[in-house]
């Protein structure tokens, strides 16, 4: 009886154990700017949360971005002016794919 007990109370802790330490799963945020050296950086803001990325022939990836709801601001380099992109939504474990942004002159 008093084995059965501490069994019970064994595999009753790894379960609590296992729920406490469940890992946040985060998404990302991706798109491609053209013209492709148009612009240097990406940033994605939400509340007090800011992320940011370089931008690399054109593609960016924001990674490690917790679920909410983002503005995306491309600084875009002289002569094409910034861009923002709002409401991008990420859910957990998915990358959001915000497509081809078209800098403007």
């Amino acid at each position: 009886m008093k084995r059965l007990s501490l069994n019970f109370l064994a595999v009753a802790g790894l379960s609590l154990g296992l729920l406490a330490f469940t890992a946040v799963r985060e998404g990302g945020i991706k798109g491609k700017v053209f013209p492709l050296d148009g612009a240097s950086q990406v940033y994605a803001v939400s509340g007090t949360d800011t992320l940011k990325a370089e931008i690399s022939n054109g593609s960016f990836i924001l990674t490690n971005v917790k679920k909410s709801t983002y503005s995306v601001w491309i600084k875009a380099k002289a002569p094409f002016k910034d861009t923002s992109i709002e409401n991008v939504a990420v859910i957990d474990s998915a990358i959001t794919d915000i497509g081809e942004i078209k800098l403007e002159q």
